[in-house]
C-alpha cells in the first residue's frame, strides 16, 4: 500500500470537506443522483438564545398544528445551501436574521428525511408579532421558562434544547458547519478506527487507486430511502470485516454540500467517525476479507492524539436515527 492519506485525514478531522471522487465502496454500485422533492427531503432547524438566555420559539400557523409552539424549522428548497435554508426559515418564521454557530445534531430516517439542527445567534431584524402573522407563523417570542409549559407542536425539540444548553456551557466538539463542495450522491466517508488497550490505533483504508477513507453511498430505491444512514455502513463492514464487527455509534465530523451540484443534484457527503471494539485485550483489528481494504497502523503521535480525542464521548456531532 502507498502512503496514508494524510491530507484527507487532516481535512476530515478538522471538520472540513474532501472531494468525493468516483471511488464508492460497496453496493449500491451506481445509485441515481439525489434531488430534493424527488428522492430526498432535507429539513433545517435552529436553536437561538438571546443575551438573557431565553430561547426563540415560533407559534405555528399550519392548520394541523395552528397555535402550537416550536423551534424555527422548515424544508430546504432545491438550489439552496443548507445554511441559506436555515437563515431563510428563521427570517420567515421569526423576523430575525441569524448566523450559524455549529450543527448540534443530525437527525435522520434515511434519505427520505434528514434534519440539520443548528445552534445559531441572532444578528438583526425585528421579532415577528401577531399583527404580522402569515402562512409561515403566527408570531415569535423569546421564552425564558420551561418550554413544556407551552402547548408544543412536538416534544422532539426538548432533546435539542438540552444539547444546545450543554454546548453553550461546554462545547463537546469543535464548531461544525457544512462545507460547500459538490456531491451527486448521498454518501458517507468513513473514518473507521480500531484501538486496543495497549494504545495501538488503526484506521481502515480503501486501496483502489490511492489509499483513501472508504466512501459508501445510500441507495435511492424505496427500501433504501426508508433505511437509515447506518444501513450502507453496516453492509460494507459486514462484507469486508467478518465476523459481524458490531461497530460503535456513528459520530459526525463534518459534511459537504453544494446547491445545484452535478446535474442539479442535491447530494451530501457526511464525514463520520466510528470504532470497531476489540475482541480481547491487546487484540489486532480483524483481517479484511479481500484486497480492497487494509488497516493502517497510526504511529504519528499528533494524528493519533487527534483521532483518539475525537473518539471520546460526545466529541462529534450526534447522529440520531
Amino acid at each position: 500500500m502507498g502512503e496514508a492519506p494524510a491530507a484527507e485525514l487532516d481535512a476530515v478531522l478538522g471538520g472540513g470537506g474532501w472531494d468525493v471522487g468516483v471511488s464508492i465502496e460497496g453496493p449500491p454500485a451506481a445509485p441515481g443522483p439525489v434531488r430534493l422533492g424527488r428522492n430526498a427531503c432535507y429539513v433545517v432547524l435552529a436553536v437561538l438564545f438571546n443575551e438573557e438566555g431565553e430561547v426563540l420559539l415560533v407559534q405555528e400557523a399550519k392548520p394541523e398544528c395552528r397555535g402550537r409552539w416550536y423551534l424555527p424549522a422548515g424544508r430546504m428548497e432545491p438550489g439552496e445551501s443548507i445554511v441559506a435554508a436555515m437563515r431563510r426559515e428563521v427570517k420567515e418564521e421569526t423576523g430575525l436574521e441569524c448566523e450559524p454557530l455549529t450543527l448540534l445534531a443530525l437527525e435522520e430516517r434515511g434519505p427520505a428525511w434528514i434534519r440539520f439542527a443548528f445552534l445559531a445567534r441572532p444578528t438583526g431584524g425585528t421579532l415577528k408579532t401577531l399583527e404580522e402573522a402569515d402562512a409561515e407563523s403566527l408570531q415569535a417570542t423569546w421564552w425564558a421558562g420551561d418550554p413544556r409549559a407551552l402547548p408544543l407542536r412536538a416534544l422532539d425539540i426538548l432533546p435539542l434544547l438540552d444539547l444546545a444548553a450543554r454546548y453553550r456551557r461546554s462545547p463537546p466538539h469543535p464548531p461544525t458547519l457544512p462545507h460547500e463542495l459538490p456531491c451527486a450522491l448521498l454518501c458517507l466517508r468513513l473514518l473507521v478506527t480500531f484501538a486496543n488497550d495497549a494504545g495501538d490505533l488503526w484506521v481502515l483504508l480503501g486501496t483502489a487507486g490511492t489509499p483513501h477513507l472508504p466512501v459508501v453511498a445510500c441507495g435511492t430505491s424505496p427500501a433504501e430511502l426508508r433505511g437509515g444512514l447506518c444501513l450502507p455502513v453496516l453492509r460494507l463492514l459486514r462484507d469486508c470485516l467478518p465476523p459481524d464487527p458490531h461497530p460503535g455509534p456513528l459520530g459526525l465530523l463534518g459534511l459537504q454540500h453544494r446547491a445545484g451540484g452535478p446535474g442539479g443534484a442535491d447530494g451530501v457527503c457526511f464525514n463520520v467517525l466510528l470504532s470497531i471494539p476489540p475482541s480481547a485485550p491487546g487484540a489486532a483489528p480483524p483481517e479484511p476479507c479481500g484486497p480492497a481494504f487494509c488497516w493502517w497502523h497510526v504511529e504519528e503521535e499528533n494524528l493519533r492524539g487527534r483521532i483518539l480525542q475525537r473518539l471520546r464521548a460526545e466529541a462529534t456531532v450526534p447522529i440520531r436515527s
